[in-house]
């Protein structure tokens, strides 16, 4: 994806921020068990008693991002199933068409396997006609694998606005990921979209 630029997907940083110590799922549950603060914590990362699910045994990667939808104010959503061969490879070729001054937002779908993710973010960089219009960044959250409970999160993000007028129409490409804390990538992709007067 060097056509986007590598510095372009770079996550920000905090200055003196470092990444906590690792435990494993089981460290996390067996963890002060008495203090109720901590426990609230380990509940709203999802550490929990049921038995946890994999995807598939030989998949080392502990997020796999399931599907990408493009949720519109009045419309039915448009669903990317990436599990689906050469899904990924399409979306450059095969463009969103967003109607100008629509109001929408992404989600995805995805599953934490074999341990706990720590600070899953999604990065955007967004183009036009080579010249960088856009960049967005944000914080999806951390999550306990996923359990026969809860077999997927989903996460929706921000909503936006599509831009108006005639000099916004047009095509766009953007290059996306998704990554955690410690820098490992879980899925990174480019893909277009085209801004037009009324919907196609």
């Amino acid at each position: 994806m060097a056509s986007q630029g590598e510095d372009d997907l770079q996550a920000s940083t905090t200055e003196g921020f470092k990444v906590g110590e690792k435990k494993t799922v089981e460290e996390y549950a067996k963890l002060d068990q008495n203090d109720e603060s901590l426990n609230r914590w380990k509940a709203s990362l999802g550490i929990s008693s049921s038995p946890a699910i994999h995807v598939d045994p030989k998949d080392q990667r502990r997020c796999v991002i399931k599907s990408l939808a493009l949720e519109v104010e009045g419309r039915s959503d448009i669903t990317i199933d990436l599990t689906a061969p050469g899904s990924v490879e399409a979306l450059k070729s095969k463009p969103f068409t967003i109607k100008e001054g629509a109001k929408f937002r992404m989600k995805a779908n995805f599953v934490v396997q074999h341990d706990v993710l720590s600070g899953l973010k999604y990065l955007q960089v967004t183009k036009r006609k080579g010249i960088r219009v856009a960049k967005n960044e944000e914080m999806i959250g951390s999550f306990a694998p996923n359990t026969q409970e809860k077999p997927v999160y989903e996460k929706k993000f921000e909503p936006d606005e599509a831009p108006t007028g005639m000099l916004a129409r047009g095509h766009y490409e953007a290059a996306s990921k998704f990554a955690d804390d410690d820098g490992h990538e879980y899925l990174k992709f480019e893909w277009s979209f085209d801004i037009t007067k009324e919907w196609k």
